[in-house]
């Protein structure tokens, strides 16, 4: 056991000599198309709203720190960045069948944790993803009778390529999608709630400069 104990702390020791760490900044451009496959129908007392999601892509863009521990190849790299995403919806006044696309823009803190390894300059990578919600998006139906609520913390996770120029210059192309299937809820008068089957998902690109 303490010879055991001996190799591992001399590993310990030994790993900032061999691995090489990195801290940097970027920042990027994303575009997100939401997935709502049904029309979900809202009601509070006589009046009724139906709401379906808008797959068209909207814009956002992301920026903040990063740090990047490389190891014989493999790296991990987590990112603390505050991002903007908008979603797009019709909802449609059942009664009046009046439609109108309303829009509800979200700026979040995004933390991934990506885990890869390097072939040269190219970089391979997937992990974890979460997003702390830090506004109140405007509600979906424009009626007293009904209100929104959020999940202020969501899950997800990126996969993507990199590339890295002059260990100067970094690049970042990647897929993000969600774990969470109901992250928008709207909430009738009387306290019932109805889960809207949006999944958010996007690609992004970002550049970066390490230090």
């Amino acid at each position: 056991m303490k010879k055991l104990i001996a190799i591992v702390f001399v590993i310990l020791l030994s790993l900032p000599a061999f691995s090489q760490i990195n801290f940097g900044l970027k920042a990027g451009v994303s575009t997100t198309s939401l997935s709502m496959p049904t029309t979900k129908t809202i009601t509070s007392g006589t009046t009724s709203f139906t709401v379906s999601g808008i797959s068209t892509a909207n814009y956002g863009f992301h920026g903040g720190l990063f740090m990047r521990v490389t190891l014989f190849g493999f790296y991990i790299q987590p990112e603390l960045l505050f991002s903007t995403r908008t979603d797009s919806y019709t909802v449609t006044n059942v009664q009046t069948t009046l439609a109108t696309v309303a829009k509800q823009n979200f700026n979040k803190l995004d933390i991934p944790v990506m885990l890869g390894f390097k072939l040269g300059p190219l970089r391979i990578n997937a992990g974890p993803s979460g997003s702390l919600l830090i506004n109140s998006p405007k509600d979906l139906i424009s009626n007293p009778d009904f209100k929104n609520n959020y999940n202020r913390m969501t899950f997800g996770y990126q996969a993507g390529l990199g590339f890295d120029l002059l260990n100067f210059l970094t690049f970042d192309l990647r897929y993000e999608g969600s774990l969470k299937k109901y992250q928008n809820q709207i909430q009738n008068l009387v306290g019932t709630k109805y889960n809207l089957d949006d999944r958010p998902n996007a690609f992004s690109f970002s550049v970066g400069i390490m230090f």
